[in-house]
């Protein structure tokens, strides 16, 4: 990577880990920690949307939720530009916050059922002291307009907005600090197809005007083709799998992201060739006592022996996808 390819990087997660519990089990006396992220590492240039797709349980929540620093990071480094938040705490981590917001799964929940509107997207402008009181209003109303909504709307509750309205709100507090980045979990599972169009269609204009980075964690193929420039894959804790778009809808290496776009039909139609189509058979592995290869070779329809005795590195390939998969050229 060149100096200049250095530069435009937003975001850098580098061998991430997210583990839970660690205590012995009382008969077994094996431990009992939970991978629920296990090395994971990815870049995000700035101005881009890099998406992390997988089934519940695949790790992409918790990576999200680790980059916020709302879970304990076990090992690894995340870094915003030149800060490593990773290594941030207290007053240092709290000041750091304004740069990088997040937008939750469930607008419903996400907002303070007992405040205003504006007292809502006002309050991050507030906690960080912000501007002046009248600067801090001036900006409020600006935030309404550019999310969709009518400045009046501010005096309303929660409760009287409908789904879609409450998201533009949540997008409003993220945007009330300039964030370098904006984590989206799951932004839009929560709302009705059309709704769902209408606020990924509000997310890409307001990237393009104010020059935003995403990283966008959603189990929809189809919402991630929609609005992802880079897409990762993540099964059981670990990416197998990262390509552009373009490259991943239309060539897809490991056998896991195949069996995923196979059963989405809005992706490949249903003139599909059955016969082509990899179905998943069985549940994952426990992410507690985990296999010492490939981790989705128990579900693999190509595993080999060579699958089951060791794990597979993320490689890049010639035309630039990183897989994990020792049959990738295979499968």
């Amino acid at each position: 990577m060149s100096p200049k390819d250095a530069a435009d990087i937003a975001l850098r997660v580098q061998d991430l880990k997210v583990h839970f519990g660690g205590k012995k089990g009382l008969l077994s006396g094996r431990s009992r920690t939970v991978h629920a992220v296990d090395g994971v590492s990815f870049d995000v240039p700035a101005g881009t949307t890099f998406g992390i797709v997988g089934e519940s349980g695949s790790g992409k929540s918790t990576t999200a939720l680790a980059i916020m620093r709302l879970v304990h990071i076990t090992d690894g480094t995340v870094t915003l530009r030149d800060t490593t938040l990773s290594d941030l705490e207290g007053e240092a981590l709290r000041e750091a916050r304004q740069r990088f917001q997040i937008v939750f799964q469930d607008p419903y929940s996400s907002l303070d059922p007992r405040k205003r509107a504006g007292a809502i997207v006002r309050e991050p402008l507030d906690l960080m002291q912000i501007g002046t009181p009248d600067e801090r209003r001036k900006k409020v109303d600006q935030l309404f307009t550019q999310v969709g909504l009518r400045p009046e709307q501010q005096a309303l509750f929660p409760h009287q907005f409908s789904g879609g309205q409450r998201q533009r709100l949540g997008l409003a507090r993220a945007l009330s600090t300039r964030p370098e980045l904006i984590v989206c979990d799951e932004p839009v599972s929560a709302l009705d197809v059309a709704i769902q169009a209408q606020i990924l269609n509000l997310m890409a204009d307001l990237q393009k005007d104010l020059g935003l980075t995403y990283l966008f964690i959603s189990h929809d193929l189809g919402v991630v083709q929609h609005i992802c420039d880079v897409v990762a894959v993540m099964y059981l804790g670990q990416i197998v799998e990262i390509a552009d778009r373009v490259s991943l809808f239309t060539n897809p290496r490991h056998p896991y992201t195949k069996a995923l776009l196979a059963a989405v039909p809005s992706v490949h139609g249903n003139r599909q060739n059955r016969k082509d189509r990899v179905r998943l058979k069985g549940d994952p592995p426990s992410p507690i006592n985990l296999p010492k290869g490939c981790r989705f070779a128990s579900r693999c329809p190509i595993a080999e022996e060579a699958c089951r005795a060791a794990p597979p590195p993320l490689e890049e390939l010639a035309d630039g996808h990183k897989v994990a998969c020792f049959l990738a050229d295979k499968s």
